[in-house]
């Protein structure tokens, strides 16, 4: 979400502001499993056509759905409330065209989504899948043909098969959990030392970092509790990061930042924490950010 990826840009980027997802290298759009996304322009093949359907039935779902939106906006741009009664179907129904690569959004986190049609990109669909599968290798693993399939939302055959293109640049590693997979050359990353972290972060709901399901969690969070505080039956929490270490969770609510950790934080991790809190660029929100410790 836009608001979610604005934090998500401010914890790893330096000097970000409140409007820099609205940059013109990034696209907002209907990615994995549906959601709205906010990615680099030039990946926005990959998260679309990496997304194709194979079966003949689901591809004339989504051609069709594109079709029509782009056949009744003729040029324009209106919520997808108004596409969806101008087409005489639900809104939700016009995210199927999404995998077609020719639809753009743009949405704010308030009000209903911007949506417009673009030129489909010449790239084939496997192609864009196997380069997805390449990038949730690189950020996600280790990890499996199974998890890749349930990230992004497409068949279970669709995900084997993008390991199967990429399988000689795949290296098999054992995981307390499971044999999985990462790719070759970040081989050397895992091996080496681990660098100096941040002090403090504070990463919104479905952040990459801990966008897991199944059991591919109990990697990031090996106590069942604890995972059941971060991954939640409805909206997530965000996930607090200390020198690294996940140690809590957190919610906001304007100004009012509600931190609840796992362990008894020092001052000067509390300290840490209150200073990430105070520095994120919020937009619309008056006055300075209070941050409430939640027992």
């Amino acid at each position: 979400m836009p608001r979610a990826a604005l934090l998500s840009i401010h914890a790893r980027v330096e000097g970000a502001h409140p409007s820099i997802w609205e940059d013109p290298s990034l696209v907002q759009l209907w990615g994995p499993r549906f959601s709205a996304y906010v990615v680099a322009a030039r990946d926005h093949a990959l998260f679309t056509l990496g997304r194709f359907p194979d079966d003949a039935r689901r591809r004339h779902v989504a051609e069709d759905a594109a079709a029509r939106l782009h056949s009744f906006l003729a040029g324009r741009r209106m919520t997808y409330g108004e596409a969806g009664r101008g087409l005489g179907v639900h809104p939700n129904r016009l995210r199927y065209a999404a995998p077609t690569g020719t639809v753009l959004i743009r949405w704010d986190g308030a009000r209903l989504p911007t949506v417009w049609t673009v030129p489909r990109p010449d790239v084939d669909p496997l192609d864009a899948r196997c380069e997805l599968a390449r990038r949730y290798l690189h950020v996600f693993g280790p990890t499996t043909p199974a998890a890749f399939a349930k990230w992004a939302g497409i068949a279970r055959t669709q995900g084997r098969q993008a390991f199967d293109a990429l399988s000689a640049s795949l290296t098999v590693v054992r995981t307390p959990i499971a044999e999985a997979w990462i790719l070759t050359r970040d081989e050397p990353a895992f091996r080496a030392p681990v660098g100096p972290a941040a002090a403090a972060r504070l990463l919104p709901s479905g952040d990459a970092y801990f966008l897991l399901h199944g059991a591919d969690r109990e990697l990031l969070v090996p106590e069942p509790e604890r995972r059941s505080a971060l991954w939640t039956p409805r909206v997530w929490p965000g996930a607090v990061l200390v020198a690294g270490d996940l140690v809590g969770t957190w919610r906001r609510s304007q100004a009012d930042v509600a931190i609840q950790p796992w362990r008894r934080l020092t001052r000067t991790e509390r300290g840490a924490v209150e200073a990430e809190a105070d520095g994120l660029p919020l937009p619309g929100v008056e006055g300075r950010i209070v941050v409430r410790w939640v027992a």
